[in-house]
């Protein structure tokens, strides 16, 4: 049987309202609302990244560092957090992007600052080392023993490698860095030279997303920014670590993009900034907008030593004490990175004359009292 027909008035506005309610735009406009101001903007740059490989666009610099800004102020749930760092990691950053989300690192992150000579501030990976003995913690207390100022920063343990950390080393070796304020970290800076910031204590708007990466288990775009940023503001070397020459390349443009202007990028160990002693050591230095290739040969100056493994943490202080001391497997490359590194903070016009530096702090034991200094 055939139903009547709607009659006029209260009955055919009962009738209208469920085609309003069908209306996919409102329901758009809807759904955005319950997003919030923050996850609907962030939904639309996160469709800027993850169309497909035909439809996908990059971000402005700008869009850049306000996708990070949205991230670090944990205005966007955990799925688009997750959705954003995959495909970005799939399509991969351009290097305009990674200087927009360095902006966000440098307004959101912690600040040191540098009152004398302009420090080395290294970037290595922050999920650590876990096939060579790190070099970095000995390099730095000798460096800083010299006169020469050393800005590090690096996380707890996390994906993908879960190696040890800096942080971890140090405190091996007694001194500690995760429970100091920034004000105790900027002193140590100025009295001594050296400071470590820890992103758990330091930087906590940025551990939000290490429990993301532990969830999606790949290394997102994330981890290049943390090569290419420093807590330290102002003149500086900036030494970053790299693998492969498309990393290279992206990190070249995109720290030229930020304004770095004196800037190392070293092929090091397990991607971090130790230079190798069985092989050339591959670098790349841009000073004053000069870019220049550089292969540093151990074996041109007298140094032919196996890489070290790294055996776990009590192993490596023992080799690091030695070390420390001019004695033991480690104590070579010890002796080479802390030659270049002086020579490339300028300390001298030579490699051979920053070699006979580098056996005189070694001799004079100058890293164990600089470690006793921080104890």
């Amino acid at each position: 049987m055939s139903q009547p027909l709607p009659k006029p008035g209260a009955g055919a506005t009962e009738a209208a309202a469920p085609a309003a309610e069908l209306d996919p735009q409102r329901r758009r406009l809807e759904r955005a609302q319950a997003l919030g101001r923050p996850g609907a903007r962030f939904r639309e740059l996160l469709a800027r990244v993850g169309s497909g490989e035909h439809t996908s666009t990059g971000l402005s610099r700008e869009e850049a560092c306000e996708s990070m800004d949205l991230m670090l102020a944990e205005g966007v749930s955990d799925a688009q957090l997750g959705a954003f760092l995959i495909a970005h990691r799939i399509r991969r950053p351009q290097p305009l992007e990674l200087a927009g989300m360095l902006d966000s690192y440098r307004r959101h992150g912690p600040r040191l600052h540098s009152s004398g000579r302009a420090p080395l501030c290294f970037g290595v990976p922050y999920d650590g080392r876990n096939r060579t003995a790190p070099l970095l913690p000995l390099l730095a207390l000798l460096l800083s023993a010299a006169g020469v100022p050393v800005v590090l920063h690096g996380g707890g343990a996390m994906p993908v490698k879960y190696g040890v950390t800096l942080a971890e080393l140090f405190a091996t070796l007694g001194v500690e860095w995760r429970r100091l304020s920034m004000a105790q970290l900027q002193q140590r800076l100025d009295e001594h030279g050296l400071a470590l910031s820890h992103q758990p204590q330091h930087f906590p708007a940025a551990e939000r997303l290490v429990r993301i990466r532990e969830e999606i288990g790949k290394r997102p775009p994330v981890a290049s920014l943390e090569l290419l940023w420093t807590p330290h503001q102002g003149e500086h070397l900036l030494v970053s670590g790299f693998v492969h020459p498309p990393t290279e390349s992206r990190a070249w443009e995109a720290l030229s993009a930020a304004g770095e202007t004196d800037v190392l990028l070293v092929k090091g160990l397990e991607g971090g900034t130790d230079l190798p002693t069985t092989r050339a050591g591959i670098c790349s230095r841009l000073r004053h907008g000069e870019p220049e290739r550089l292969l540093l040969h151990p074996r041109e100056h007298g140094i032919d030593a196996a890489e070290v493994p790294f055996e776990g943490v009590e192993h490596w202080r023992q080799l690091a004490l030695a070390a420390l001391a001019g004695d033991g497997p480690l104590a070579p490359a010890l002796r080479w990175n802390l030659a270049a590194y002086l020579w490339f903070a300028g300390e001298h016009p030579q490699l051979g004359a920053a070699l006979e530096q580098a056996d005189a702090l070694l001799h004079a034991q100058a890293g164990l009292r600089q470690l006793e200094r921080l104890r």
